[in-house]
């Protein structure tokens, strides 16, 4: 049990560092560029934006340390955390790109493989454990409708 408190801990922290340095990217943008751009009317206010976050970063934090916990050395705990690992690489290439390049084109392709990526991970982490997949629902929910939102502003954008 402590062995996996540590693991959930180390996990977390990671999710929240990732979250973190996109935040950089995208306040580099927030404030200006986002705001002049054509929003589609489901649009969430600014404010939502953090907690929702750093709550989903939490979740996939708490989700991959049950993961990793079950033991690093079997194949399926490994192809699991590197989906997960390729998945947080590509959550935060989104922001860059979106925020960062300022381009919502590119933003949707990444994003689209991300929640391709998304998918895989938890499948993997099904096969691992059902909680730790059951808890990256909200994410998959959420970078769903952030894809919605995403090709709203390009559509609007041209």
């Amino acid at each position: 049990m402590k062995k996996r408190i540590v693991y959930i801990t180390i996990c977390v922290l990671i999710c929240l560092a990732i979250g973190f340095l996109s935040s950089i990217a995208t306040q580099s943008s927030v404030n200006d560029w986002y705001l002049s751009l054509n929003k589609p009317s489901f649009t969430p206010p600014n404010w939502l934006f953090a907690p929702v976050w750093t709550a989903l970063y939490i979740m996939m934090g708490i989700a991959a340390g049950i993961v990793w916990s079950k033991g690093y050395h079997h194949i399926w705990v490994k192809t699991a955390l590197y989906h997960f690992v390729f998945q947080l690489l590509l959550n935060a290439l989104w922001s860059i790109v979106f925020f960062g390049l300022k381009n919502p084109l590119a933003g949707m392709v990444v994003i689209l493989a991300l929640l391709t990526v998304i998918i895989l991970t938890i499948k993997w982490f099904k096969v691992i454990s059902k909680p730790a997949a059951l808890l990256m629902i909200p994410y998959v929910l959420w970078v769903a409708f952030a894809a919605a939102l995403n090709y709203k502003i390009w559509e609007l954008n041209p």
